[in-house]
């Protein structure tokens, strides 16, 4: 049995949004943006669609609103912690 391939979690949208939002993905390496993606998915929770206009129509705008905030708090995070990653090599 496979999943479809439409199925996703809408997290990884939000997050690629605010790492281009933020220009990250134009100052930092591949590597880089993966292992801030992955750090900022494993701190929310999975929200999985097959639809992005599912998204649109039935989530209310509060609930949207904590998602947003849920990303921007965990984007900062990871990049705080691999800034320190960094400097401590």
């Amino acid at each position: 049995m496979k999943l479809d391939d439409d199925i996703h979690n809408y997290y990884e949208h939000l997050i690629l949004e605010r790492i281009e939002m933020l220009g990250i993905n134009k100052s930092k390496d591949s590597n880089y943006v993966a292992d801030l993606c992955c750090l900022a998915l494993n701190q929310v929770p999975p929200r999985y669609i097959r639809y992005e206009v599912d998204m649109a129509f039935y989530l209310p705008q509060n609930e949207r609103q904590q998602m947003e905030m849920n990303v921007v708090n965990a984007v900062s995070k990871g990049i705080a912690f691999l800034d320190e990653k960094a400097k401590t090599g």
